[in-house]
């Protein structure tokens, strides 16, 4: 299992065991993760499972598709951490991976 942090916006830390090929909504959706919505379930057509990935982070998990970043263009207060959380798949290399929860989503 790979571990997940979630940080949400008021600071609150949740730790989460993921599965090898889900995605961090997912993730995030079983582990009831406040400030996680995501409307369209991982189809990458809303902007509601926005996150910042900390910085620690950002080169392991890698930048956004060209489809991710026109979703993004919906969601609130986008930063160069950000990404759509249902566009990253867990995998091993993301063992301890850290993820911020924006105060509200798009």
């Amino acid at each position: 299992m790979t571990k997940i942090t979630f940080v949400t916006a008021s600071g609150e830390r949740i730790e989460t065991e993921a599965e090898n090929g889900a995605t961090v909504m997912e993730t995030a959706i079983i582990n009831a993760v406040p400030g996680i919505v995501a409307e369209c379930g991982g189809a990458c057509t809303c902007a509601t499972c926005h996150v910042y990935v900390d910085d620690a982070w950002r080169e392991t998990v890698g930048g956004p598709s060209m489809m991710e970043e026109d979703m993004l263009d919906f969601a609130f207060d986008v930063k160069d951490a950000s990404r759509l959380s249902c566009q990253i798949k867990v995998k091993d290399d993301l063992d301890g991976l850290v993820v911020h929860v924006p105060t509200r989503q798009g």
